[in-house]
């Protein structure tokens, strides 16, 4: 089995520049993203990219850097929120993407705002200033939302992917920041402890300091900055949370094969050892944002190479469970569409269970092979509810009136570019965040936002029981307040998001923070990475200012300008 291990190093896939005037970040993407319909195409695309990237050791001579204050590795909500804090405050700032889109998951299909579980009173800052703007363009269009931003109730808060899109493109180019779209990280130069400048595929990028807002903490390792990939045990920081978790109850149907050979869709023979650290992440999926108005659909793709026989397990479970409700979770938006999700009260649903363990540490072509796996195995699921007689007809007549939104992701085949990465690698920074942190320990000296979702994580892995059946392990089930449905709030601090000061003095990672498995089940959602990404800039521009290492930068001074910029940084 693999162990969660502490890990430093320069990435594995960094190769210098390129001297081809062909992108292989650009050939990566687009093997990701447009090439699923043919296997052929895919394998074709990849394998140039492989070619272009270890073949091309020659300096991109005609290539001038790019110098900048502060440059931000990551166009993740958090990322957008970094790099428009920062220059608003007065820095240069470039923000840097690896692939072809601003606003990661919530231009991507997550667009039923996790906010409705938490404390919205708690929520400031470009948090709010976002969710204004949608609304107003929603008010502009006429379209009243059933919500309004000035109430701080727990109604959900919606959007359709490209309007999020537009904002935060809206928002990046009023505060003058610069934006780099398709450039992959390959390496990080430092001095000492020091960053000086990041080379991607096509460019290198020179800055004071760095912030790491990718979702895979991907400057970690070209920073050779420790972390950590997957889940402790519960002794490691007293979390009764931690290790393995099984809130499920086993479904009666057997996982094996007539040779006694694990079904599809298992990832082990047994949990492992309960009391070590393991290399388990929670499930990866696709948002998908569909509509079941027709003038306003196309049609699913059909699955690449598609055998019923894989999802035999599936077939099991609805005999077991006749009376099953669908098989993935769904939330309205406006205009007739609505963002599908997997559901992580279910057995069976849309993350590919085991399928993202590898993602953390994978090279960007193994990521799009990844990637495309996640993609396949989701139109195999939604053919198999379609088609399968298995299936109780109230089931497939269903999912049948489902279809992509023609307006949604037109670049990439009406398909969500962006896998949705619950979590990834975990920093090891100067104070890591606990259980007890999210429920007990609640208030910080440094704090730079509350957080409120609650403790939530879906499914890591799917094992046979010991008498015949099988059961997914590791999720932990939302723990609201009482009273409340949302999470307990609590301050985080402004440590959690610096690196040990030994290891590098100018990078803040508000993303990958340093947290066990267990309290990044709480802070994984976006408008918690969004107040902590929108701090970590204004701690960036002061960092960069003031040419302080980001371990020592005067707090009050951070405090203020994040007070200045209607940041929430203390519960009541």
């Amino acid at each position: 089995m693999r162990r969660s291990v502490s890990k430093t190093g320069s990435l594995d896939h960094a190769v210098g520049f390129l001297d081809n005037p062909i992108d292989a970040g650009d050939l990566v993407h687009r093997a990701r993203l447009n090439c699923g319909e043919k296997g052929l195409a895919m394998r074709i695309w990849l394998g140039i990219a492989a070619l272009l990237l270890m073949n091309s050791f020659a300096p991109l001579a005609a290539a001038e850097p790019v110098v900048v204050d502060v440059c931000v590795y990551g166009a993740t909500p958090a990322g957008v929120a970094a790099a428009v804090a920062a220059a608003r405050a007065g820095s240069k700032v470039a923000l840097v993407e690896p692939l072809q889109i601003v606003g990661g998951m919530m231009s991507s299909g997550l667009s039923f705002s996790d906010s409705n579980q938490m404390a919205r009173e708690a929520l400031g800052g470009f948090f709010e200033e976002f969710h204004l703007r949608v609304e107003k363009h929603y008010l502009d269009q006429g379209i009243k939302l059933p919500y309004s931003i000035a109430e701080k109730n727990n109604v959900p808060w919606v959007n359709e992917p490209h309007v999020a899109e537009q904002v935060f493109n809206d928002l990046l180019k009023e505060a003058g920041v610069q934006v780099h779209l398709g450039e992959q990280l390959l390496s990080a130069s430092k001095t000492g402890v020091q960053i000086d400048s990041i080379q991607t595929t096509g460019q290198t990028f020179q800055a004071k300091v760095f912030v790491d807002a990718s979702y895979e903490g991907d400057l970690l390792p070209a920073a050779k900055v420790g972390y950590v990939v997957g889940r402790e045990p519960a002794a490691r920081y007293g979390e009764s949370l931690a290790g393995h978790q099984y809130p499920k109850l086993p479904v009666n149907a057997s996982p094996f094969d007539d040779r006694q050979g694990l079904l599809p869709f298992m990832t082990a023979t047994d949990a492992g050892d309960p009391t070590q650290a393991d290399g388990h992440v929670m499930v990866y999926s696709f948002r998908l944002c569909v509509t079941d108005v027709p003038e306003k659909q196309v049609p699913f793709p059909e699955p690449e190479a598609y055998d019923p026989a894989e999802f035999e397990l599936v077939r099991r479970y609805l005999k077991q469970t006749p009376n099953a409700r669908q098989l993935m979770d769904f939330y309205p938006l406006p205009n007739g569409k609505t963002d599908v999700n997997n559901s992580i009260g279910g057995q069976i649903s849309l993350g590919l269970v085991g399928g993202s363990d590898a993602w953390p540490d994978a090279t960007p072509e193994a990521r799009a092979q990844i990637w495309q796996k996640h993609k396949q195995y989701t139109l195999g699921l939604i053919h198999f509810l379609r088609t399968d007689p298995a299936v109780p007809e109230r089931l497939r007549t269903d999912i049948r009136r489902w279809g992509l939104c023609k307006d949604e992701f037109v670049k990439t085949g009406h398909w969500p570019p962006v896998l949705y990465i619950r979590e990834a690698r975990r920093m090891k920074g100067g104070v890591v965040l606990t259980q007890n942190d999210v429920l007990t320990n609640v208030s910080k000296p440094d704090s730079i936002g509350v957080a409120s979702f609650p403790i939530d994580s879906h499914d890591c892995q799917r094992i046979p029981t010991s008498y015949g059946g099988f059961v997914n392990e590791g999720t932990i089930f939302p723990r609201h307040i009482p009273g409340r449905k949302i999470g307990q709030p609590y301050e985080v601090p402004y440590r959690s998001i610096t690196p040990l000061e030994k290891e590098c003095d100018n990078l803040l990672v508000p993303v990958c923070l340093s947290s066990s498995h267990v309290a990044m089940s709480s802070i994984r959602v976006e408008p918690s990475w969004i107040v902590i990404g929108h701090s970590a800039g204004a701690a960036a521009h002061l960092a960069a200012k003031k040419e302080v290492a980001v371990q020592k930068l005067d707090y009050a001074a951070l405090e203020s300008l994040l007070l200045e910029q209607k940041q929430v940084l203390h519960w009541k």
